[in-house]
């Protein structure tokens, strides 16, 4: 539990959607979340999930036309526009910001060299995450890529991120580390993935039955694209809530990732 909410670890989530109100109702019936809108007419019908009285991630509306539903990873960071700057410095590029949100903090939004979007996020007021790597809770962030070696490069250049990487089936799995605690991965996508599959980041969320969290999404309208699956972690699955934004849950067979 040492290694979020701090410069280069991972600090936030949150989720565009086309259907606000859905969402709401999706991820609450799902787990147990419940949607808090930001009270102001300028945060454009942002607004937090809380888990209990706890920050669990974000939710808002597209905000451009053709905007994809999805959820967003954060990184901390000390300073969005040094960051914008080692980005573009490194073959990345800028989506959104660097811009104030209010006094709660300053928000980049960025592309790396392959494609995969992500966020960061310098604290001010809102500190990031309230809880993690407890069931209902995010407790993982991954990386799917085609050129691992590339992203290897950008994220340590980046945020200073060390790579740990070993064979995995046919591909290669890699724990990003910050002091030597593991707290995100990355998955090499070999010919076994589509390829109009692009590159991305995924929230995983933890949960205590991954079979009956699998069957819950479809019963609220969601879809499931890989069922509940053993890997060495525990047991995990692919799923889509009614309006497409893709996310994994898993149930841990052993303690929470050091990470989160």
């Amino acid at each position: 539990m040492k290694i979020y909410n701090r410069p280069s670890a991972p600090t936030w989530a949150d989720l565009s959607t086309t259907d606000v109100a859905a969402a709401k109702t999706f991820y609450g019936g799902l787990f147990g979340w419940q949607g808090a809108d930001v009270p102001m007419k300028e945060a454009g019908g942002y607004g937090m999930f809380l888990l209990g009285d706890r920050y669990v991630g974000g939710y808002g509306p597209c905000m451009a036309p053709g905007q994809p539903v999805a959820w967003l990873a954060y990184f901390q960071v000390e300073s969005a526009d040094a960051t914008a700057a080692a980005v573009t410095g490194n073959g990345g590029s800028i989506v959104a910001g660097p811009r104030d949100v209010f006094e709660s903090g300053r928000l980049a939004v960025f592309a790396d060299p392959e494609g995969a979007v992500f966020g960061v996020w310098q604290p001010k007021q809102h500190q990031g995450f309230g809880v993690v790597a407890r069931p209902d809770s995010m407790c993982w962030f991954e990386l799917m890529v085609r050129d691992s070696d590339r992203a290897k490069t950008f994220y340590r250049t980046v945020f200073g991120w060390v790579a740990d990487s070993e064979p995995y089936g046919g591909s290669e799995y890699t724990e990003w580390q910050l002091e030597g605690e593991s707290f995100s991965g990355m998955m090499r996508m070999n010919e076994d993935f589509p390829p109009e599959v692009p590159p991305h980041w995924m929230v995983y969320i933890q949960v205590e039955d991954c079979d009956a969290a699998a069957a819950k999404a479809k019963e609220l309208g969601g879809s499931v694209h890989v069922p509940p699956t053993t890997i060495p972690p525990g047991r995990f699955a692919l799923l889509t809530d009614p309006q497409g934004g893709l996310f994994s849950v898993i149930a841990l067979s052993g303690p929470s990732p050091s990470g989160l």
